[in-house]
Protein backbone atom coordinates (compact mmCIF):
# COMPACT_ATOMS: atom_id res chain seq x y z
CA UNK A 1 0.00 0.00 0.00
CA UNK A 2 1.88 3.05 -0.80
CA UNK A 3 -1.66 5.50 -0.85
CA UNK A 4 -0.97 9.44 -0.18
CA UNK A 5 -2.51 11.22 2.83
CA UNK A 6 -3.86 13.42 -0.09
CA UNK A 7 -6.20 11.18 -1.01
CA UNK A 8 -7.09 10.31 2.52
CA UNK A 9 -8.33 14.08 3.04
CA UNK A 10 -9.09 14.81 -0.46
CA UNK A 11 -12.51 16.93 -0.26
CA UNK A 12 -12.16 17.36 3.86
CA UNK A 13 -12.04 20.61 4.89
CA UNK A 14 -8.97 20.26 7.21
CA UNK A 15 -6.44 22.96 8.55
CA UNK A 16 -2.92 22.53 10.17
CA UNK A 17 -2.38 25.44 12.55
CA UNK A 18 -0.61 25.82 15.65
CA UNK A 19 -2.46 26.72 19.28
CA UNK A 20 -0.71 28.17 22.21
CA UNK A 21 -1.43 25.66 24.86
CA UNK A 22 -0.06 26.23 28.55
CA UNK A 23 2.63 28.35 26.85
CA UNK A 24 4.31 25.86 23.77
CA UNK A 25 3.32 25.72 20.38
CA UNK A 26 1.52 23.10 19.84
CA UNK A 27 0.93 21.94 16.30
CA UNK A 28 -2.71 20.57 15.25
CA UNK A 29 -4.34 18.96 12.28
CA UNK A 30 -7.69 19.86 12.49
CA UNK A 31 -11.23 19.23 10.78
CA UNK A 32 -15.19 18.88 11.21
CA UNK A 33 -17.86 20.53 13.42
CA UNK A 34 -19.34 19.39 16.59
CA UNK A 35 -18.07 17.87 19.87
CA UNK A 36 -14.59 18.09 20.35
CA UNK A 37 -12.22 14.45 19.73
CA UNK A 38 -8.77 14.82 19.99
CA UNK A 39 -6.35 12.17 19.05
CA UNK A 40 -3.22 11.42 20.62
CA UNK A 41 -0.03 9.69 19.05
CA UNK A 42 2.66 7.05 20.66
CA UNK A 43 5.93 7.57 21.63
CA UNK A 44 8.03 9.31 18.89
CA UNK A 45 5.12 9.87 16.96
CA UNK A 46 3.22 12.72 15.66
CA UNK A 47 -0.24 13.86 14.36
CA UNK A 48 -0.02 12.57 10.73
CA UNK A 49 -0.37 8.90 12.69
CA UNK A 50 -4.02 9.28 12.26
CA UNK A 51 -4.44 11.25 8.56
CA UNK A 52 -6.79 7.94 7.72
CA UNK A 53 -9.07 8.68 10.53
CA UNK A 54 -9.51 12.07 10.50
CA UNK A 55 -12.06 11.95 7.34
CA UNK A 56 -14.49 10.12 8.72
CA UNK A 57 -14.50 11.51 12.08
CA UNK A 58 -15.12 14.95 10.89
CA UNK A 59 -18.28 13.73 9.63
CA UNK A 60 -19.50 13.20 13.10
CA UNK A 61 -17.07 15.41 15.49
CA UNK A 62 -14.19 18.25 15.52
CA UNK A 63 -11.52 16.34 15.14
CA UNK A 64 -8.16 17.73 16.48
CA UNK A 65 -5.02 15.17 16.12
CA UNK A 66 -2.17 17.13 17.57
CA UNK A 67 1.70 16.96 18.03
CA UNK A 68 2.19 16.63 21.84
CA UNK A 69 4.81 18.20 24.17
CA UNK A 70 8.05 17.30 22.63
CA UNK A 71 7.26 15.99 19.39
CA UNK A 72 6.51 16.30 15.79
CA UNK A 73 6.29 20.39 15.30
CA UNK A 74 5.16 21.40 18.87
CA UNK A 75 7.66 23.14 21.04
CA UNK A 76 10.43 20.80 22.93
CA UNK A 77 11.79 22.01 25.90
CA UNK A 78 15.12 20.74 26.38
CA UNK A 79 14.68 20.82 30.26
CA UNK A 80 11.38 19.26 30.49
CA UNK A 81 10.30 16.15 32.50
CA UNK A 82 8.77 14.23 30.42
CA UNK A 83 6.01 12.02 32.26
CA UNK A 84 2.12 11.42 32.31
CA UNK A 85 1.75 14.41 34.21
CA UNK A 86 3.43 16.60 32.18
CA UNK A 87 1.86 14.75 29.12
CA UNK A 88 -1.74 15.28 30.69
CA UNK A 89 -1.40 18.87 31.60
CA UNK A 90 -0.51 19.75 27.83
CA UNK A 91 -3.63 18.26 26.90
CA UNK A 92 -5.77 20.05 29.31
CA UNK A 93 -4.02 22.98 28.29
CA UNK A 94 -4.72 22.23 24.82
CA UNK A 95 -8.35 22.22 25.93
CA UNK A 96 -8.49 25.43 27.28
CA UNK A 97 -6.77 26.89 24.52
CA UNK A 98 -9.62 25.48 22.16
CA UNK A 99 -12.32 26.50 24.57
CA UNK A 100 -13.61 23.06 25.24
CA UNK A 101 -15.10 22.19 28.90
CA UNK A 102 -14.92 18.83 27.62
CA UNK A 103 -13.67 16.68 24.80
CA UNK A 104 -13.20 12.78 23.94
CA UNK A 105 -9.90 11.48 24.14
CA UNK A 106 -8.27 8.64 21.76
CA UNK A 107 -4.83 7.84 22.36
CA UNK A 108 -2.51 5.24 20.71
CA UNK A 109 0.47 3.64 22.57
CA UNK A 110 1.56 6.27 24.77
CA UNK A 111 -1.37 8.64 23.75
CA UNK A 112 -3.68 5.57 25.29
CA UNK A 113 -1.90 6.18 28.27
CA UNK A 114 -1.90 9.78 28.54
CA UNK A 115 -5.55 9.62 27.73
CA UNK A 116 -6.18 7.62 30.91
CA UNK A 117 -4.08 9.86 33.30
CA UNK A 118 -6.00 12.23 31.76
CA UNK A 119 -9.24 11.30 32.64
CA UNK A 120 -7.86 10.21 35.97
CA UNK A 121 -6.40 13.56 36.96
CA UNK A 122 -9.29 15.63 35.25
CA UNK A 123 -12.24 13.60 35.01
CA UNK A 124 -15.10 16.60 34.41
CA UNK A 125 -12.96 17.23 31.71
CA UNK A 126 -12.86 13.64 29.46
CA UNK A 127 -16.31 12.78 27.90
CA UNK A 128 -15.06 9.37 26.81
CA UNK A 129 -11.65 7.76 26.12
CA UNK A 130 -10.27 5.36 23.93
CA UNK A 131 -7.33 3.43 25.06
CA UNK A 132 -5.75 2.04 21.50
CA UNK A 133 -2.81 -0.66 22.43
CA UNK A 134 -1.74 0.71 24.96
CA UNK A 135 -3.37 0.82 29.04
CA UNK A 136 -2.16 1.46 32.41
CA UNK A 137 -0.45 -2.09 32.92
CA UNK A 138 3.00 -3.34 33.37
CA UNK A 139 4.34 -5.52 30.31
CA UNK A 140 5.28 -9.30 30.27
CA UNK A 141 8.04 -10.54 29.66
CA UNK A 142 7.59 -11.16 26.37
CA UNK A 143 6.27 -7.41 26.41
CA UNK A 144 9.45 -5.88 27.43
CA UNK A 145 11.85 -7.73 25.08
CA UNK A 146 9.44 -6.07 22.62
CA UNK A 147 9.82 -2.79 24.25
CA UNK A 148 13.25 -3.31 24.54
CA UNK A 149 13.62 -3.73 20.94
CA UNK A 150 11.62 -0.70 19.92
CA UNK A 151 13.70 1.29 22.58
CA UNK A 152 16.96 0.53 20.69
CA UNK A 153 15.15 1.38 17.58
CA UNK A 154 13.96 4.86 18.78
CA UNK A 155 17.46 5.61 20.33
CA UNK A 156 19.06 4.70 16.37
CA UNK A 157 16.59 6.68 14.84
CA UNK A 158 17.01 9.58 16.87
CA UNK A 159 20.82 9.78 17.09
CA UNK A 160 22.12 7.57 14.14
CA UNK A 161 19.27 9.56 11.48
CA UNK A 162 19.00 7.80 8.32
CA UNK A 163 16.02 7.10 6.44
CA UNK A 164 16.89 3.36 7.05
CA UNK A 165 16.81 3.67 10.38
CA UNK A 166 13.39 5.68 10.87
CA UNK A 167 12.07 2.79 8.34
CA UNK A 168 13.16 0.37 11.00
CA UNK A 169 11.52 2.25 13.64
CA UNK A 170 8.08 2.00 12.01
CA UNK A 171 8.22 -1.92 10.95
CA UNK A 172 7.70 -2.06 14.63
CA UNK A 173 4.80 -0.44 14.49
CA UNK A 174 3.10 -2.27 12.06
CA UNK A 175 1.85 -6.19 11.35
CA UNK A 176 2.93 -6.59 7.90
CA UNK A 177 5.27 -3.57 7.22
CA UNK A 178 5.69 -4.51 3.38
CA UNK A 179 2.05 -3.84 2.69
CA UNK A 180 0.68 -0.59 5.34
CA UNK A 181 4.05 1.07 5.81
CA UNK A 182 4.25 4.18 2.78
CA UNK A 183 7.63 6.18 1.68
CA UNK A 184 5.58 8.93 2.26
CA UNK A 185 4.94 8.54 5.84
CA UNK A 186 8.73 7.50 6.43
CA UNK A 187 9.78 10.83 4.90
CA UNK A 188 7.44 12.66 7.55
CA UNK A 189 9.03 11.03 10.05
CA UNK A 190 12.61 11.61 9.10
CA UNK A 191 11.83 15.21 7.85
CA UNK A 192 10.29 15.82 11.71
CA UNK A 193 13.09 14.16 13.41
CA UNK A 194 15.62 16.27 11.40
CA UNK A 195 14.83 19.13 13.03
CA UNK A 196 17.51 20.90 15.48
CA UNK A 197 17.59 19.36 18.74
CA UNK A 198 15.37 16.77 17.79
CA UNK A 199 17.46 13.88 18.42
CA UNK A 200 18.45 14.82 22.21
CA UNK A 201 14.74 15.22 23.15
CA UNK A 202 13.26 12.33 21.05
CA UNK A 203 16.44 9.92 22.92
CA UNK A 204 14.75 11.46 26.33
CA UNK A 205 11.14 10.30 25.76
CA UNK A 206 11.92 7.06 24.30
CA UNK A 207 14.47 6.60 27.05
CA UNK A 208 11.77 7.97 30.15
CA UNK A 209 8.97 6.38 28.32
CA UNK A 210 9.73 3.08 26.65
CA UNK A 211 12.87 2.28 29.57
CA UNK A 212 10.56 3.37 32.00
CA UNK A 213 7.42 0.26 31.34
CA UNK A 214 10.23 -1.94 32.06
CA UNK A 215 11.28 -0.96 34.83
CA UNK A 216 9.57 -1.52 38.44
CA UNK A 217 9.45 1.78 39.84
CA UNK A 218 8.02 3.72 36.92
CA UNK A 219 5.41 1.24 36.75
CA UNK A 220 4.41 1.37 40.19
CA UNK A 221 3.98 4.92 39.77
CA UNK A 222 2.40 5.45 35.91
CA UNK A 223 1.16 1.53 34.82
CA UNK A 224 -0.69 0.81 38.21
CA UNK A 225 -3.66 -0.88 36.76
CA UNK A 226 -5.57 -0.15 39.74
CA UNK A 227 -5.84 3.44 39.48
CA UNK A 228 -8.10 3.11 35.93
CA UNK A 229 -10.66 2.63 38.86
CA UNK A 230 -11.09 6.18 38.84
CA UNK A 231 -11.54 6.74 35.40
CA UNK A 232 -15.50 7.53 35.23
CA UNK A 233 -16.48 8.17 31.60
CA UNK A 234 -17.41 5.22 29.05
CA UNK A 235 -13.76 3.75 28.34
CA UNK A 236 -13.03 1.36 24.62
CA UNK A 237 -10.17 -0.49 24.53
CA UNK A 238 -9.03 -1.02 21.30
CA UNK A 239 -6.61 -3.92 20.86
CA UNK A 240 -5.10 -6.02 18.02
CA UNK A 241 -4.37 -9.70 17.83
CA UNK A 242 -0.68 -8.64 17.30
CA UNK A 243 -0.15 -5.99 19.76
CA UNK A 244 3.48 -5.53 20.53
CA UNK A 245 4.45 -4.51 24.46
CA UNK A 246 1.02 -5.57 25.61
CA UNK A 247 -0.76 -8.72 24.49
CA UNK A 248 -4.83 -8.64 24.43
CA UNK A 249 -4.73 -10.86 27.25
CA UNK A 250 -3.13 -8.44 29.67
CA UNK A 251 -5.38 -5.40 28.89
CA UNK A 252 -8.53 -7.86 29.24
CA UNK A 253 -7.53 -8.11 32.35
CA UNK A 254 -6.04 -5.24 32.93
CA UNK A 255 -9.27 -3.19 31.68
CA UNK A 256 -11.02 -5.44 34.57
CA UNK A 257 -10.41 -2.54 36.73
CA UNK A 258 -12.39 0.31 34.81
CA UNK A 259 -16.01 1.05 35.73
CA UNK A 260 -17.29 1.37 32.35
CA UNK A 261 -15.11 -0.05 29.91
CA UNK A 262 -15.62 -2.34 26.58
CA UNK A 263 -13.11 -4.36 24.27
CA UNK A 264 -13.03 -4.43 20.48
CA UNK A 265 -9.89 -6.51 18.96
CA UNK A 266 -8.84 -5.86 15.48
CA UNK A 267 -7.04 -9.04 13.84
CA UNK A 268 -4.95 -7.57 10.97
CA UNK A 269 -2.59 -5.05 12.75
CA UNK A 270 -0.09 -4.57 15.35
CA UNK A 271 0.72 -1.10 16.99
CA UNK A 272 -1.06 1.14 14.77
CA UNK A 273 -4.28 -0.42 13.68
CA UNK A 274 -5.73 3.09 13.01
CA UNK A 275 -3.40 3.24 10.42
CA UNK A 276 -3.35 -0.40 9.46
CA UNK A 277 -6.91 -1.34 9.01
CA UNK A 278 -8.42 2.11 8.88
CA UNK A 279 -11.95 0.76 7.94
CA UNK A 280 -12.18 -1.63 10.94
CA UNK A 281 -11.14 0.93 13.19
CA UNK A 282 -12.94 3.81 12.03
CA UNK A 283 -16.25 1.64 12.15
CA UNK A 284 -15.63 0.57 15.80
CA UNK A 285 -14.02 3.83 16.85
CA UNK A 286 -16.74 5.72 15.76
CA UNK A 287 -19.49 3.26 16.91
CA UNK A 288 -18.11 3.82 20.22
CA UNK A 289 -18.46 7.45 20.25
CA UNK A 290 -21.18 8.33 18.67
CA UNK A 291 -23.17 5.82 21.58
CA UNK A 292 -21.03 7.23 24.32
CA UNK A 293 -22.24 10.63 23.45
CA UNK A 294 -25.72 9.10 23.51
Amino acid sequence: MNSSIWTDLLGVPFQQTFYTAGGHRTRVLEAGEGAPLVFLHGTGGHAEAYMRNIAEHAKHFHVYSIDMLGHGLTDKPADADYTMALWSDHVVAFLDAIGAERASLSGESLGAMVSAWTAIRHPQRVASLVMNTGILAPPNDKGRAELLDVLERSKKAAGQLTRDTVKARMQWLMFEPEKTLTDEIIDIRFKIYSQPGMAQVMGKIAATVLGGVTDEAFCRRWMNSEVMRDIQCPALVLWTRHNPGQPVELAREAMKHIPHAELVVLENSAHWPQWEEPENFNAAHLAFLRKSAG
